[in-house]
């Protein structure tokens, strides 16, 4: 029905040429509106109709000119690229044409790439980017591996500001060095950490020249004493073994405290330089006025008779090294007691401790046999001869220009009291001293003469020290005194 009213209403429609005209079956808004004017009464189409139609048509302009006016951009950009899609059409075709050609050779590349830095592989590439990873994550920790130097070397320097009593500050930087060895043994191959070892060597160079200093100081004690000799031991443990390798109670820890509480002394005694001097003067005075073998008895008008400089010398050279040697054997047990007397004795026979003088070539001896075996002797063993020997240089040297009885025999105690004073530690050389003779004497009346003075002053000190030792032990004074007179001294 809305077909054929379609058909009539056709040459009454306003349409353009160019449009194309369809059925009202093809238009759903047209055959709705066909359906409706069926409904519609002749009355109705030709009065309100054409109201209702004008209504619509006005509505319609009204929304049509809203809807350009607010898209009116939107419309004019979408216009021109409309009218450029004919252009970009081609060149997207031939874009999609080449991006399927290379896809197979984006695909190879990608298969070669998982292989290459697969974790499976070896590559140089994640090796290096996995070293800067884990530098990364530990930069906290190689930081404070670099600061290790600085810090050994701050806590050595307060060591030395707050001097030998700074036992922590010695602890600490030794502690700091001992976690650096064991870094460089851990990380032998580190270039890093065999460069923080070098640094380190250096600064633990200067503790040790600062702990050898701290054993010359004047004021050491026991106690701070063996805190340096344990922090010299744990600086320096190829110290504590022998000179040839092997293993031995003190080690060459004994020998460089001997040496530098030998040198201490050495200072101490320069004190002494002045009277020295004096003591000198009067030995160039004493030469030359000493009688030539041709002359006769007569001439002695002119014979030495000063001594006073030199008396005094070596009385305060006999006391100073009373006091220091007996200050040096006895630190040296307390700091080396399973060293001190056993090797000392039973290896080499100290001659300090036998009844006489028989065992000097026994001692020779077994030093050149030890010397040869490629042995060093205990630093004890060879230390109180030495002493000796620096003493009797000493006397040697001055004692002849002391002529007065009383004065000698008082230094002959003095030598006397000096010799119990290390007999007392295992190095008694009171039964060398009559040697000491011989080297005194200028004419053959004179070795008499110093000969009974010797012989004199040993026997005071023996019944002396028999005495002492009698009452000490409770026993009466009588026997203490036939104890001690019984001692033979050979002249």
């Amino acid at each position: 029905m809305a077909d054929p009213l379609y058909e009539l209403l056709t040459p009454y429609i306003n349409t353009s040429s160019s449009s194309r005209r369809t059925s009202a079956s093809d238009d759903a808004v047209t055959n709705k509106y066909l359906e409706r004017l069926h409904t519609l009464s002749l009355s109705s189409l030709t009065s309100q109709e054409p109201q209702s139609l004008a209504q619509s048509s006005h509505s319609t302009l009204l929304s049509i000119q809203s809807l350009s006016s607010r898209s009116n951009a939107a419309i004019i950009a979408s216009s021109d690229h409309f009218a450029n899609l004919k252009d970009i059409l081609p060149l997207l075709a031939e874009e999609a044409s080449k991006l399927q050609t290379e896809i197979p050779k984006l695909d190879e590349q990608a298969a070669t790439f998982s292989t290459t830095y697969s974790r499976s592989t070896e590559n140089e590439v994640l090796d290096r980017r996995k070293r800067a990873l884990l530098m990364e994550r530990n930069a906290d920790r190689l930081s404070d591996i670099l600061d290790l130097p600085n810090l050994l070397s701050s806590a050595i320097s307060s060591s030395a500001a707050q001097g030998a009593s700074s036992t922590a500050s010695y602890s600490a930087a030794l502690d700091l060095f001992s976690h650096i060895k064991r870094l460089h043994v851990l990380y032998a191959d580190s270039p890093l950490i065999t460069s923080i070892y070098a640094q380190t060597e250096s600064a633990m160079h200067d503790l040790t020249s600062r702990l050898i200093a701290a054993l010359k100081s004047q004021s050491i004690k026991l106690a701070s004493g063996m805190r340096t000799v344990g922090w010299l031991r744990r600086v320096a443990p190829e110290l504590d073994t022998g000179a040839n390798g092997t293993g031995s109670h003190e080690g060459l820890l004994g020998y460089l405290f001997l040496l530098c509480r030998l040198s201490t002394l050495v200072t101490t005694l320069s004190a002494l330089e002045p009277l020295k001097h004096l003591a000198d003067a009067e030995t160039d005075t004493r030469l030359r006025k000493l009688p030539k073998p041709t002359t006769s008895k007569a001439s002695n008008g002119s014979a030495w008779h000063g001594g006073q400089q030199s008396e005094r010398y070596l009385k305060r050279y006999i006391e100073i090294f009373r006091e220091q040697s007996f200050a040096i054997i006895s630190m040296y047990k307390g700091i080396f007691p399973s060293s001190a007397d056993a090797q000392a004795a039973e290896d080499f026979k100290l001659p300090f401790k036998s009844a006489g003088l028989k065992s000097l070539p026994t001692l020779t001896t077994q030093v050149s046999q030890k010397e040869k075996e490629g042995d060093i002797p205990s630093a004890l063993s060879t230390f109180p001869p030495y002493m000796a020997d620096l003493l009797f240089d000493t006397l040697r040297e001055y004692l002849p220009n002391v002529l007065d009885k009383t004065s000698k025999e008082s230094l002959f105690t003095q030598v006397l009291y000096c010799a119990g004073s290390l007999g007392r530690l295992g190095g008694d050389f009171s039964l060398m001293l009559p040697m000491l003779s011989s080297g005194l004497t200028e004419e053959s009346d004179e070795s008499e003469d110093d000969d009974e003075s010797w012989v004199e002053v040993m026997k005071k000190h023996r019944e002396l020290a028999g005495r002492l030792e009698a009452l000490a032990s409770g026993v009466g004074s009588s026997k203490g005194a036939d104890r001690g007179g019984s001692v033979r001294i050979k002249s």
